[in-house]
């Protein structure tokens, strides 16, 4: 294949996403790991699966950086889970350690790449990847609003009995319970789905929206969402890889669009070979601006705690 991706983290998201990057036939894959084995025996895996799954896609596993010389796109992946007892600050500060060493391998690596972060805090560790990588902003870019968006768009489905590929939604702001979803640029078919649904029902599923992370977490126990991160991510990849110019919602560097400054918050942007394209600014009702400000000021408050720890 004429095109690279390295996976970072060969957990659920990250193997999940080789897995969808191979069997779409979008790229070759590296998957690197630090615990020794595991990358290698998920790219065995895999690549003993493509002949049934009909792929030509190579997979590589390593424990080092050096496969990954020259990638187009790096996917990031690698950080621990918040675990019990566990502060906001503990997190921040072991993600940021793993994310600052994760960027500054790949970017020695594959200088030109894009970074796709899905890596949490999704918001804080997308400021520590522009920062360790010295990217220009539009080649590191958060993957949230792709997500957010999915699962409005599986529950909007799940509501009206229609299918998911008749549904648009968008979901604005930081990768948390502060984020936008704005039911008035979600449709079904193109129509507006506060033509098709009570504000009742859609402010119930704005809310799961907002909470269907943390309601994975619940059933699961011992774990969190991978299927559906891996996927949103896959789109990303694609849309670069393919210069398909999609407009996503994305998690990328504001400098002055919709009056935030300095921070990585999701909105539309056009995804192309270069990455971030174009930064598409909508309009907004004064309480969708003030949700999103809300949203910014979350996002400020993990900056912030990322500037304590350094």
């Amino acid at each position: 294949m004429d095109k690279k991706v390295t996976v970072v983290g060969a957990g659920n998201v990250g193997a999940t996403a080789a897995q969808r990057l191979a069997e779409k036939e979008l790229c070759d894959v590296v998957l690197i790991d630090i615990v020794e084995g595991v990358p290698q025996g998920k790219a065995l895996d895999l690549t003993e699966a493509a002949p049934i799954e009909k792929h030509d896609a190579h997979l590589i596993g390593s424990n080092t950086y050096d496969e990954s010389k020259d990638s187009d796109i790096v996917i990031i992946t690698a950080g621990i889970p918040r675990k019990p007892g566990m502060s906001r600050d503990d997190l921040i500060s072991t993600n940021a350690g793993i994310m600052k060493n994760v960027t500054t391998q790949v970017a020695k690596r594959s200088p030109n790449a894009v970074l796709i972060i899905v890596s949490n805090p999704l918001d804080a560790m997308c400021h520590v990847a522009y920062e360790a990588s010295g990217f220009t902003k539009n080649r590191v870019i958060g993957m949230a609003g792709v997500l957010d968006s999915a699962r409005f768009r599986a529950f909007i489905a799940m509501e009206l009995n229609v299918s998911v590929e008749n549904t648009h939604a968008f979901v604005l702001g930081g990768h948390g319970d502060t984020m936008v979803p704005l039911p008035r640029y979600s449709t079904v078919a193109g129509i507006p789905i506060t033509e098709l649904i009570p504000k009742d029902r859609i402010d119930a599923i704005v809310d799961r929206t907002a909470n269907g992370g943390a309601e994975i977490v619940k059933l699961l126990k011992t774990g969190s969402a991978y299927y559906a991160p891996a996927s949103a991510a896959v789109e990303m990849a694609e849309s670069i890889l393919k210069d398909k110019k999609k407009i996503l919602p994305c998690a990328v560097y504001l400098e002055g669009e919709y009056g935030i400054q300095d921070l990585f918050i999701g909105v539309p942007v056009k995804l192309g070979a270069g990455g971030v394209e174009d930064i598409i600014e909508i309009t907004l009702t004064e309480e969708e601006k003030a949700a999103l400000m809300k949203s910014a000021d979350a996002v400020q408050g993990l900056k912030d705690d990322l500037k304590k720890l350094a």
